[in-house]
């Protein structure tokens, strides 16, 4: 949920109007627009890039993993959800809130995992390689903004 319907769903739950403080978080959800869109393309643009350097790093991390045991089945899963978790950061960086990291990439994705018999520290490990690979290709300030996102995200799947 963005801040701006969080904004609006919690004044309306309470029958109010937004408060000034409220309005100053849109204005400066506005403002940090552009910002966050820029970032968002330079790790769009770069996913596949991301993937295959995490991929490699995570690999000499955790050589002992289901994606690194020869079976190209499980190496290509893992690479399709390191994907789809690079879009998951990026989805949650353009709408300012870590809401769709929480309900998509942490509370369902851990049981799946846990059934499939991946190991969630090996999974948080990887997210720490898509996380540092991502960080590199941008600025300092940029890779601040980014950083807590994955951190949440990491911070989730640990078990």
């Amino acid at each position: 949920m963005s801040i701006i319907t969080r904004s609006i769903a919690n004044a309306d739950r309470e029958a109010r109007y937004l408060s000034v403080g409220e309005l100053n978080a849109i204005r400066d959800f506005y403002e940090t627009g552009r910002n966050r869109l820029r970032i968002a393309n330079i790790l769009a643009t770069n996913e596949q890039k991301i993937v295959e350097k995490g991929s490699l790093r995570f690999w000499e991390r955790c050589p002992v993993t289901p994606s690194n045991s020869g079976n190209p089945t499980y190496r290509a899963s893992c690479m399709r959800d390191q994907t789809w978790y690079v879009r998951l950061i990026v989805s949650s960086l353009v709408v300012g809130d870590v809401d769709p990291i929480d309900k998509i990439g942490v509370r369902g994705a851990k049981e799946m995992y846990v059934s499939l018999g991946v190991p969630l520290r090996n999974l948080a490990e990887c997210m720490r390689c898509l996380k540092e690979v991502s960080l590199e290709m941008l600025s300092l300030e940029d890779a601040a903004e980014v950083a807590p996102y994955f951190d949440y995200l990491i911070q989730g799947l640990v078990p």
